[in-house]
């Protein structure tokens, strides 16, 4: 596959949003960002999509393929970070131009409905991508981004040596605190004690590795988008509910995860990585633990749960495509090849 260049103090990391507007509606999120890495070596450039908000989206279809072609043709930018997810990451594949991205290849970086472009990247372009954090969301933390985040974002961004171990998180947190009201401004959300991972299934396996948002991977079946999963690691997590405050119902995600199997595409993976549930009570958590395990202590592939991906904090950032060991007798998930070059 196509590897970016790693980043480097001084490089230019381009923001855009090629889905939801909420840059748009909290601005003061992506300054705070911007402020965190420029304080850290680098150099911003926004494009006009990551504080637009038109009727949700972060603009026209056309206006967002152009932040796009224009941030991958834009021989000073390194990186690109998506400010943030959304729902509308899917108008914008068909009209992409993959050769201006596959010519001109660099980092991109972002979670949630951003998988699908990651899955474009990887399906058209032949390109790593990295599943990772966000504008709003993580660089705009107050007071700064959660240093685990920024650990993992570094090693696999600004790293050419492979990640190597993943170690779970000390501390989590899911805690929503209102924007709107800039609670988020007011106090550094509460951490929860982190639990680390768990072994739903014993076994050994190392492959390449794709993956993202349960909703997005169902988005994708049966386009040209989607992949092929044959020996692969998938890696699985969770968004939030319709209702943002809460989580994805956990029937809802039973059935999602139901679809999947009758899709044949657990037959053919050689392991499978869960993200920890967000927005869940103690109690949900638990019901979500045992929907995992019913699914899947039937297969005789490594499965690997309460992984740092995804819609909690904080995250690891994960290069999709390059080789990752999952290793329940060792206690082990590391990712074995860098996603970066020098």
């Amino acid at each position: 596959m196509i590897k970016p260049k790693k980043l480097k103090k001084g490089d230019t990391i381009a923001i855009l949003s090629i889905s939801g507007g909420l840059g748009g509606v909290f601005p003061y999120r992506i300054d705070r960002a911007k402020d965190y890495l420029e304080k850290i070596g680098f150099k911003v450039k926004e494009y006009p999509t990551a504080r637009n908000n038109h009727n949700g989206k972060a603009g026209t279809i056309e206006e967002r393929v152009k932040d796009i072609h224009d941030a991958f043709l834009d021989k000073d930018v390194k990186a690109i970070i998506a400010v943030i997810g959304g729902l509308a990451a899917n108008e914008i594949l068909d009209s992409l131009d993959y050769n201006i991205i596959g010519e001109n290849p660099k980092i991109f970086c972002g979670y949630s409905d951003n998988t699908l472009f990651c899955y474009a990247l990887y399906k058209k372009a032949n390109m790593v991508s990295f599943y990772g954090p966000c504008i709003l969301t993580q660089f705009g933390e107050y007071p700064e981004p959660l240093e685990y985040t920024i650990k993992y974002f570094m090693k696999a961004l600004a790293d050419s040596k492979p990640i190597g171990k993943i170690e779970p998180s000390q501390f989590w947190t899911d805690e929503l605190l209102d924007w709107g009201k800039k609670e988020d401004c007011m106090r550094a959300r509460k951490l929860k004690k982190n639990l680390g991972h768990v072994w739903i299934n014993k076994g050994k396996a190392t492959a390449p590795i794709v993956g993202g948002c349960l909703y997005s991977i169902h988005q994708l079946r049966g386009t040209e988008y989607g992949v092929d999963y044959t020996d692969k690691i998938l890696f699985i997590e969770i968004a939030e509910g319709q209702d943002f405050r809460k989580g994805e119902p956990i029937d809802y995600v039973d059935s999602k995860l139901q679809d999947l199997e009758n899709s044949g595409i657990f037959k053919d993976i050689k392991g499978l990585i869960i993200g920890r549930g967000t927005r869940y009570t103690p109690k949900q958590l638990v019901k979500f633990e045992q929907v995992i395990r019913n699914h899947f202590e039937k297969y005789d592939f490594p499965v690997l749960f309460n992984v740092d991906v995804g819609h909690t904090d904080p995250l690891i950032t994960i290069p999709i495509g390059v080789k990752v060991t999952l290793d329940a007798y060792e206690n082990l998930f590391s990712i074995d090849e860098p996603g970066v070059i020098d």
